[in-house]
């Protein structure tokens, strides 16, 4: 069934048009010993004083940031206790937890953003024909860092074997963390670090409406994590998940809210992930 009042589509990022930067932390656990989705519970734990979530909101610099990460994930105290808490939630059975842990952040970040330097083909040429037929704003709303060269070399050690252009080579950002490639996609570029305010605080979502002169009611919002969908349906607008390697299903069901086609002659056989 069409949805004819809707007049923007919100696209995240990172999971979506690009591909997950999950799978790096989820391999670097494989790697390490470290059980399912335990970093992953760590970080959305610390809430909105965490340094993941003080780093997409602007307020820390690069370097400063891997510090603090490190150190949060590799709190064992807190985060056994919260790994225990998400196991019975999800009703599965606790594996043995780790009794001391010491995670580089910068390798684990630096892994996380060079996994998700890829986009989803399929996914760009829908955005590619929403925008054509021009009845849709088409918007993206990204928990982000895109505040680079001054960041990075603002928070670099003294005397540091670093250089800004090494360590955007590291992270994947040579043509920086969003590159043009990317915002030219969307009529507008909602960045997490630049309007200080992330997804789910509802201010984002809002900010993004009120940028773009629509009513939350007047969205579809599509984004990998329930979190985030949550947040967007407490305000009115209406979401579809995008499950990791699922956007062809995503968009059939954008398809059917829109009225328009989005996945005909572009078959699963011919879906390349390509650079940045």
């Amino acid at each position: 069934m069409t949805s004819p009042h809707l007049k923007a589509v919100i696209f995240d990022v990172g999971g979506v048009v690009l591909r997950s930067p999950l799978l790096a932390i989820a391999a670097y656990e494989r790697e390490h010993g470290i059980p399912n989705n335990y970093i992953n519970c760590s970080i959305t734990r610390r809430g909105s004083n965490g340094a993941w979530q003080k780093f997409e909101r602007g307020e820390i610099a690069l370097f400063p940031f891997y510090e603090a990460f490190g150190r949060e994930l590799s709190d064992t105290s807190a985060g056994n206790v919260w790994y225990r808490e998400y196991c019975a939630r999800k009703g599965i059975e606790c594996p043995k937890l780790p009794e001391k842990l010491n995670i580089d952040g910068r390798e684990l970040f630096g892994r996380m953003m060079r996994e998700s330097g890829m986009f989803d083909e399929r996914m760009v040429e829908a955005i590619r024909r929403i925008r054509s037929a021009g009845r849709w704003r088409v918007i993206a709303l990204t928990n982000n860092f895109s505040k680079t060269d001054d960041a990075i070399a603002k928070g670099m050690p003294p005397g540091s074997k670093f250089t800004v252009e090494s360590e955007l080579t590291f992270l994947g950002w040579e043509q920086g963390a969003t590159p043009p490639k990317l915002r030219e996609l969307f009529d507008d570029f909602c960045d997490s670090s630049t309007l200080g305010t992330r997804k789910p605080e509802p201010e984002f979502y809002l900010l993004a409406c009120q940028r773009n002169g629509i009513q939350p009611s007047e969205a579809v919002f599509l984004d990998d994590l329930g979190m985030n969908l949550k947040a967007a349906q407490e305000l009115g607008m209406e979401t579809i998940h995008v499950p990791i390697g699922g956007s062809l299903q995503a968009l059939k069901k954008l398809e059917e809210k829109l009225g328009i086609d989005l996945t005909s002659g572009f078959e699963r056989s011919e879906w390349m992930p390509s650079k940045l």
